[in-house]
């Protein structure tokens, strides 16, 4: 699997996010694309779509980092993906997640595939986090669009993109999706 292009991406995503944690814990931000990374190797992705999903949040969340610089220094493939990625953080939180999954139904197939392992991800992290958790409420609280809303609209783009990605992933993201909301519900 190694290639000196995916070393790159590796790098560049380390220092990106440098100093930056995931949501409400301690685990730094690096952890989620390297597993989203993980995930489309798992998956069958190619370089190109794994470099991608290493640096699908540098653009978004990381000040030096801009389109032209990721065309730049990873190619014109690998930056496109990212900019199918990339959301408008200035847009309010309800607004950014329904254009996410208004987008999710016209992007690209590489794109497509990226976006469900950055959801899968994100389920099975929010998953693991409500199973440990003594109260599952303040798990929620962290969440911009609360337990409903977050809930609305993870259904919402798991039937978009579960359609757009081949069957093996579309049922991981199911199924976790599923989890979370079993779990959530109880």
């Amino acid at each position: 699997m190694f290639s000196e292009s995916l070393e790159r991406a590796l790098c560049a995503a380390l220092q990106a996010h440098e100093g930056q944690f995931r949501k409400g814990g301690n685990t730094p931000y690096i952890v989620h694309p390297l597993h989203v990374a993980f995930l489309l190797a798992r998956y069958g992705a190619d370089d190109e779509v794994i470099q991608a999903g290493v640096l699908h949040d540098v653009v978004e969340d990381c000040d030096d980092w801009t389109l032209d610089r990721l065309r730049q220094e990873f190619g014109g493939r690998v930056a496109s993906i990212v900019t199918e990625l990339t959301e408008d953080k200035s847009r309010p939180w309800k607004e950014r997640k329904q254009a996410a999954i208004d987008h999710a139904q016209d992007m690209s197939r590489e794109a497509a595939c990226v976006k469900a392992c950055d959801k899968l991800h994100n389920l099975e992290s929010l998953l693991a986090q409500l199973e440990r958790a003594s109260n599952p409420d303040a798990v929620w609280k962290r969440f911009r669009g609360g337990r409903e809303a977050t809930l609305d609209m993870d259904r919402e783009l798991v039937g978009v993109l579960a359609p757009r990605v081949d069957s093996p992933l579309a049922e991981a993201l199911r199924s976790a999706q599923a989890s979370v909301e079993k779990l959530a519900r109880n």
